[in-house]
């Protein structure tokens, strides 16, 4: 039997706005904006909540939006859309491609506004059928991993009511009509590392009167390397990416230092310190191996929490999308080496409970010329987040609507 929520859910989107949110879309697609520069997205989201009757309330953390709707006793449900894009060059086709050069939406936030924007006029249009209280929030900053946190340090708790249950999602990869679920932890810490090695610079013509610290950055990439294959247990699973090296101004000249940025992946705090401590170990004995005049500058940059799905919110939540949608639809992805600031609404371990899912976004055409042998082989096979080709299909616009809508629905309908 069909619960009172899943029905719900499927009557409330039963007859979508689908051509005006596939515009906002596209919209949103055309005028990315970076982290904490979200303004355009930022007032167009106030505005639509507005008008749907939430009190509304902008400049949270930045560029943060809150949208209230108190609609008489009942739980009260936090749903959450991050709004920012990255500095990626789109590369899609796309008659509706980012008009801002080098800053495309490569991760989906704009789809997530989108969903939010479709679920908050939903539910405000059909607030007879549940009670409550529903708060919305267009998040920035998830790229970086500050927004959620500058969020809450900027009193989001004393501007709307702390939640009982915080819910979120995020466009992936897969064919489109899919919801990867996954109790526990769904997606990974990461942690960003700087490294500057210090030589003695001069010219190219006459290395032995320096300390070049472009070699001493090469053995350390390499040596790198071993962190994860040598130091870390094969039960345990941890990504060690070295995603910038800069050093130098000319071809004839060694110069005095080199730049090494590194990101971490890992799905434990243990793992975390046991890498931080091996690459501050091969720095310093790379540098000193060198002959380097200074020891290595090692600096711990942007982290993002693990994400563990609470499990009675879990069951709750995927439970009632699978009434919707169907069981076949819904699957565990496995815990991903991604990772959200989406915890940190969450005011950290021990904190308020949640849930966060994935929407399949490939296009069908898109999904049909990929080879494996399998849903995850494939999945790696699509242009995934991040790529200068991440295009999801508007097939999805109406599918992730309704999955926030069954999802707060499940905890304000009795």
């Amino acid at each position: 039997m069909t619960s009172a929520a899943a029905r719900t859910a499927l009557d409330l989107t039963a007859d979508l706005p689908l051509p005006a949110l596939e515009d906002l879309y596209r919209d949103l697609h055309r005028h990315p904006e970076l982290a904490f520069r979200e303004h355009r997205t930022a007032a167009g989201l106030a505005k639509s909540l507005t008008a749907a009757g939430f009190d509304t309330a902008e400049g949270i953390g930045g560029t943060g939006v809150t949208g209230l709707l108190r609609n008489g006793d009942g739980p009260t449900v936090l749903l959450r859309a991050d709004m920012d894009a990255l500095p990626v060059e789109e590369r899609t086709g796309l008659p509706y491609a980012s008009q801002a050069p080098g800053v495309m939406h490569a991760c989906g936030h704009d789809m997530h506004v989108t969903w939010l924007t479709g679920a908050a006029q939903a539910l405000a249009a059909g607030r007879d059928a549940w009670s409550g209280t529903l708060i919305v929030v267009g998040q920035p900053a998830e790229e970086s991993g500050q927004g959620a946190a500058a969020m809450v340090a900027d009193g989001l708790y004393d501007r709307v009511p702390r939640p009982d249950v915080l819910l979120g999602q995020h466009v992936a990869p897969g064919p489109v009509g899919l919801f990867g679920h996954r109790a526990g932890l769904i997606l990974s810490a990461t942690t960003d590392v700087d490294i500057v090695v210090h030589g003695r610079g001069g010219h190219g013509s006459r290395p032995e009167t320096t300390v070049d610290p472009v070699v001493t950055a090469a053995y350390l990439v390499t040596r790198l390397q071993t962190v994860v294959s040598r130091e870390v247990a094969p039960r345990e699973s941890a990504v060690l990416t070295v995603g910038r090296i800069e050093a130098g101004t000319a071809a004839n000249i060694i110069p005095a230092t080199a730049r090494i940025s590194l990101n971490l992946r890992t799905q434990s705090a243990a793992v975390r310190d046991r890498m931080v401590e091996a690459i501050r170990r091969i720095a310093q004995g790379e540098c000193l191996a060198a002959g380097c005049p200074r020891e290595p500058e090692v600096t711990l940059g942007d982290a993002f929490p693990a994400t563990v799905n609470d499990l009675a919110t879990h069951d709750r939540i995927a439970g009632v999308h699978r009434e919707v949608f169907g069981s076949a639809a819904v699957f565990d992805p496995g815990p991903a080496m991604g990772s959200e600031d989406f915890a940190q609404l969450a005011e950290g371990e021990g904190g308020l409970p949640y849930c966060f899912w994935f929407v399949t976004s490939t296009p069908d055409e898109v999904w049909d010329a990929a080879e494996g042998e399998d849903l995850m082989a494939r999945i790696d096979a699509v242009p995934s987040n991040h790529s200068p080709l991440f295009a999801p299909d508007l097939a999805v616009v109406a599918p992730g609507v309704r999955t926030l809508v069954a999802g707060a629905l499940a905890y304000l309908v009795s």
